[in-house]
């Protein structure tokens, strides 16, 4: 089995479940996805230290990423939908739509991460449909914003 990083705010939201009996060990395990031995550890280093990670042993290398899990999925959105966008443009959009200012070049290392490439991106771009897009808008403007209603898939049901 590889190593798994578990975040610290995940460890801190499990004890804090435990310690107040909000959900049974089990099933902040499972929800959680660590063993009941990391569990305990985990559990542990809090009543030691007041923390749930050791002074020194953070594992931590680099500079602390800027944008979190929500930010990086906006910001790979924002590629899927316009592949066009050059990097100043995604700095603007980040920082005019999610408050963020960032220096380009972490976009350019999370675009990077996330294995998208400018052949990709010129893929995606090549691949998008301007008629089908432009078919859309048009259907669309034959309604006013109060006639419109949207579902995300997990409210649907």
């Amino acid at each position: 089995m590889g190593y798994h990083h578990i975040s610290r705010d995940v460890k801190i939201a499990a004890i804090r479940l435990y310690e107040h009996n909000l959900l049974d060990l089990d099933d902040i395990l499972h929800s959680c996805g660590f063993s009941m031995s990391t569990f305990y550890c985990i559990l542990k280093v809090w009543h030691e230290t007041g923390d749930v990670v050791k002074p020194g042993n953070t594992h931590l290398r680099g500079r602390p990423c800027l944008l979190n899990h929500d930010d990086v999925q906006h910001l790979l959105c924002l590629v899927q939908d316009n592949p066009d966008y050059f990097l100043d443009e995604l700095l603007h959009l980040l920082k005019t739509n999610c408050f963020i200012s960032v220096h380009y070049t972490a976009i350019h290392c999370v675009l990077e991460h996330a294995n998208i490439s400018c052949k990709k991106l010129k893929r995606i771009a090549k691949e998008r449909n301007e008629t089908c897009c432009a078919e859309f808008v048009g259907r669309m403007a034959m309604y006013t914003p109060e006639q419109l209603g949207f579902l995300d898939e997990v409210s649907k049901d």
